[in-house]
């Protein structure tokens, strides 16, 4: 065993160097790590039902950016308080490492179709997991970045064969299912991450293609909350966040919460508007 004490300060002053090397390097490597999106286990989370089945329901439908567990926070575990709960149910079906592929590929969107009913309202808002390769490398979560009928043949681990399609034919399809059943559906964008500028400047692009070709209404959710993220300074805004720059805590959660009702407020001739509370009413709009 060497005894620090008894080392030459030059030595010492060497071994102190490269610990500070190692302890950098490590930190470093922390940095340039991306976020930990795990895909979340459904059998261990609560899942709420209706409050009151007679009344018209909001579904929200996406990822772990809108449902998330402590110390996270997604943005629509914050929005009932912007509703009358008296005349609607607000309903939280978002999952944790979904993309608009894999939430239809796993039968999820199916089984929330199946608890919709003609006059219900679903916001679907996916892209953070959208944006990794289609095979293993991004967890066979990506979708192709395009809005048309392009596809790619995907082999699976377990031997299976999977067609992966683009980002606007996912949201296309949650469009035409929703649209077929009586139920108005919201498009949004993706909430930005910690480094907000520019951020998802792609899938937004898809996103407004697909609103304006199928007349559906669309909340640019990134562009709403980054004019917040301006006008509140880096400082500020990594307050927000509880890792690296994707995963809101409940005060970031709660500005992305009231980004979707001034998204909501801002749409013209949605009927959601009707069920908002008090609460939204001290949020400015946010026109189309």
């Amino acid at each position: 065993m060497i005894i620090y004490s008894a080392i030459t300060p030059f030595w010492r002053k060497a071994i102190q160097t490269g610990l500070l090397l190692a302890v950098t390097g490590i930190a470093s490597a922390q940095t340039a790590k991306e976020d930990d999106r795990p895909v979340v286990d459904e059998s261990k989370q609560v899942i709420k039902q209706a409050i009151d089945p007679k009344l018209p329901s909001f579904f929200i439908v996406g990822d772990s950016t809108a449902r998330s567990d402590a110390p996270m926070r997604g943005w629509a575990d914050e929005i009932a308080p912007y509703f009358d709960l008296s005349k609607i149910n607000v309903i939280n079906r978002a999952i944790g490492g979904r993309s608009s592929r894999t939430y239809i590929q796993e039968g999820r969107w199916e089984k929330v179709l199946g608890e919709m009913k003609a006059g219900d309202f679903v916001l679907v808002q996916f892209g953070h997991n959208d944006v990794g390769p289609v095979d293993a490398r991004g967890k066979f979560r990506g979708s192709l970045r395009s809005t048309g009928e392009d596809t790619e043949i995907i082999n699976k681990p377990d031997g299976s064969i999977e067609i992966v399609h683009s980002y606007g034919w996912y949201l296309k399809k949650y469009i035409q299912d929703a649209r077929a059943k009586g139920i108005s559906i919201i498009i949004a964008t993706p909430v930005p991450h910690k480094d907000w500028v520019n951020d998802f400047a792609e899938h937004r692009k898809l996103a407004s293609a697909v609103a304006n070709e199928t007349q559906v209404a669309l909340i640019d959710v990134t562009s709403i909350t980054g004019k917040t993220y301006e006008v509140l300074g880096k400082e500020k805004v990594d307050t927000l966040f509880s890792d690296q720059r994707t995963h809101t805590n409940i005060a970031g959660a709660r500005i992305n919460a009231e980004s979707v009702i001034a998204g909501i407020k801002g749409l013209s001739g949605n009927g959601l508007n009707n069920y908002l509370s008090l609460k939204a009413g001290l949020i400015s709009p946010q026109p189309e």
